[in-house]
């Protein structure tokens, strides 16, 4: 299907879609809408900006562990991770920081993150993620803050009734246990409820030059413990809710820097609650939706010995309050999205090593809109933030596409973006600045894409520009806005068919540098290639994922000066299998690593060599 047609369903599908802009998901696969984009459902091809969408499908195939594992796979991602399983991960896109990418829940940033300045994906349970909208390029137009690299929607909401059970065991003691339901309580009344407990012993993740010099030899491994629950109700026609709750407890032990005589703080215990409930109303060509949310996190790292509870301890304890009024509407030759963003953040003292607790607060006005007329595709969007840190913040961006040959077009893309200061370098007793500006970015980008014989393609080529960011001075003990990167790169992805395989390329050269040195951002790979292939034989379903990770740069902090250190590129393959026994009942088997490479993504981390996992579902 052409591209023109492919934008032609949105008229279509709207209607069916539009009242749940931030968790809907379609039953019919072929419709392969998002909504993460413009904040407005929309076929996939329509999308301006270069898009993937991974299901709940692709991670069964895969037989994915984690979040970080599933996000990897995806252009544009590089991930950091200080170990295994659990371990603090840090999402690289396009080359930008790790706290410059918005992971979202249900269309929620993460709690977590306003502590931070980052998301840590490591946490997430996987067993929660039922899709992913993943968005490259500037998006604080739509979303404000973070959305410098790109937009990572974590989706929770199940599109198919029916019972789930499954079990999985595996290398490092791993064990998975999960169970799932969603069932019609009479013609309009949907529930859900689902639970997961994930264990591993893992590995002795070393972190040589980040220990204090101490061993630590030892396991690191990893517990979570979820459970989710929805109920969805349709009041009539035109008016729907929905109710929804889930929390996590996830237990990770890590190596960390150690004085002896002292306690060694190399456990961490994170508690996270969600709550969230909504309306929505959708009638012909308008819909408009309200959404409230409230989520709690109590965040300890400590020393077993002595307890989470004791002095040596700390606990970063924090609420988040969120309201969204978003609404849609066809006008001209396409759609319109405008709403209201409302976020409070409040901690307790401690919180971040402050003394003090805060409130942070923020509203955001947002205007989007795609436009169809002739060959050209129009894309827009403007919003300004009311931040009670750094007051007034407005972002817009725009795109334009030209299908100047039918399933062949060209696209050009400037977008502005922002990522405010984290409260530890607003306020902080030590090293605070509280006259901190937002770090900003401006973005141009231009792409080709087509549908050549089977092949489906898409060439980007970008640059970044951000300015004001933050940088610790050591002369003053102070954060100030001095810092300045530049990202250039080039991103190529296609997908097609060969008889029964599937095919998936991505093709990366990334240059990220500090504009005022010139000096290599650490921890991005400059080159990457990823692979992925799917077939179906006799009733096998085969996936193998190859990605080559070229080299990059880190610092070594167990030396004074701190010195630069490279690390060598890796290419590593993974092999999964599947084979339906029953219609009910499928087994799985995975080997990651397959050749047991040893490499490093953070400099003084161990990664895990070659493990094997075997997995069970039940359906019913």
């Amino acid at each position: 299907m052409t591209i023109k047609k492919h934008v032609l369903l949105t008229a279509l599908s709207v209607t069916a879609f539009s009242g749940w802009a931030q968790d809907s998901t379609s039953t019919n696969s072929s419709d392969n809408l998002v909504v993460t984009a413009n904040r407005f459902p929309q076929p996939v091809s329509s999308v301006l900006a270069p898009t993937d969408v991974v299901t709940r499908e692709d991670i069964d195939r895969w037989q994915s562990k984690s979040v970080a594992d599933v996000l990897r796979r995806l252009p544009g991602v590089d991930i950091a991770q200080n170990g295994g399983m659990g371990q603090l991960s840090s999402l690289f896109v396009r080359g930008t920081s790790s706290s410059h990418t918005l992971v979202l829940i249900d269309g929620v940033r993460l709690n977590q993150a306003g502590i931070s300045g980052s998301a840590d994906i490591s946490q997430i349970p996987l067993s929660l993620v039922q899709r992913i909208e993943f968005i490259r390029g500037p998006r604080s137009a739509v979303y404000g803050s973070d959305a410098i690299g790109g937009v990572v929607n974590i989706i929770t909401t199940r599109d198919k009734d029916g019972t789930r059970l499954g079990a999985g065991i595996g290398s490092n003691g791993y064990q998975n246990y999960n169970g799932s339901t969603q069932q019609k309580l009479g013609e309009n009344t949907t529930v859900t409820a689902a639970g997961d407990y994930t264990y591993t012993r893992g590995i002795d993740v070393v972190a040589d030059g980040n220990n204090g010099g101490v061993p630590q030899p030892d396991r690191d491994g990893f517990m979570s413990k979820t459970l989710y629950l929805a109920l969805q109700h349709q009041f009539n026609d035109d008016i729907s809710g929905f109710a929804r709750a889930y929390g996590y407890d996830n237990r990770t032990a890590y190596d960390a820097y150690y004085t002896p005589g002292s306690a060694l703080i190399d456990t961490r215990q994170l508690y996270s609650r969600t709550y969230d409930t909504g309306l929505r109303y959708q009638n012909g060509i308008y819909a408009t939706q309200l959404i409230g949310s409230y989520s709690h996190v109590k965040d300890y790292n400590y020393d077993p010995k002595y307890g989470p509870y004791d002095t040596s301890a700390s606990l970063d304890d924090s609420d988040q309050y969120n309201v969204q009024w978003g609404n849609t509407l066809q006008v001209w030759k396409g759609e319109v999205s405008a709403g209201l963003d409302w976020q409070k953040l409040t901690t307790e003292p401690g919180t971040s090593y402050l003394a003090d607790g805060y409130d942070q607060h923020n509203t955001g006005v947002y205007l989007t809109t795609q436009q169809k007329i002739s060959d050209f595709t129009l894309e827009g969007a403007v919003r300004s933030d009311d931040n009670s840190q750094f007051g007034q913040h407005t972002t817009w961006q725009s795109s334009a596409a030209w299908e100047f040959i039918d399933g062949y077009r060209l696209i050009a893309s400037y977008g502005t973006a922002y990522k405010s200061p984290n409260l530890s370098q607003l306020y902080s007793d030590y090293y605070g600045n509280p006259d901190l500006k937002p770090e900003e970015s401006k973005q141009w980008e231009g792409g080709l894409e087509g549908l050549t014989g089977p092949l489906d393609w898409r060439l980007s080529v970008y640059r970044n520009d951000i300015d004001q960011m933050i940088d610790y001075d050591s002369s003053t003990s102070r954060y100030y806005n001095v810092g300045k990167a530049t990202i250039k790169g080039v991103e190529w992805t296609g997908s097609f068919d060969t008889g029964p395989l599937r095919h998936q390329i991505t093709l990366e050269y990334l240059d990220p540098r500090d504009a005022e040195t010139n000096e290599i951002l650490v921890r991005r790979a400059k080159q990457q290639a990823k692979y992925q292939i799917d077939w179906n034989i006799a009733d096998i379903d085969w996936s193998i994922n190859y990605q080559y990770l070229g080299q990059r740069y880190d610092t070594d902090y167990g030396s004074y000066p701190y010195q630069t250190v490279k690390l060598g590129g890796v290419s590593l393959w993974d092999l999964a299998a599947s084979y339906p026994v029953t219609s009910h009942l499928t087994v799985r088997g995975r080997i990651a690593n397959l050749l047991d490479k040893d490499y490093e993504t953070v400099y003084g981390y161990e990664t895990p060599g070659r493990e094997y996992y075997l997995s069970g579902s039940y359906t019913f």
